[in-house]
């Protein structure tokens, strides 16, 4: 599946066209590898996203089409979540 289209049902970003821009900014990765909007995610893969001044890692680990809200978390897990001081930092 798409990246974009993943965080997009996951939920974990609500628009589509918005998960194209962050990826697209460079600001997510796939197992360490900056990843862009198109790149493929698959069951176990960690992503780790920079959304402003926080870093969100997570583990997918379902691929679904479409999902209802309720179901969205079930896609992945949470990792680590944590606060950056420099918003350029992605390491």
């Amino acid at each position: 599946m798409r990246l974009d289209k993943f965080l997009k049902v996951s939920r974990i970003i609500k628009r589509r066209p918005v998960a194209k821009e962050v990826a697209d900014k460079g600001r997510i990765q796939i197992n360490g590898i900056l990843a862009k909007s198109s790149s493929n995610v698959k069951i176990g893969d960690q992503v780790k996203i920079q959304f402003g001044n926080k870093i969100l890692e997570i583990e997918v680990l379902e691929l679904r089409d479409s999902t209802k809200k309720e179901d969205a978390d079930k896609m992945y897990q949470i990792v680590s979540e944590k606060r950056v001081e420099n918003s350029d930092n992605l390491d």
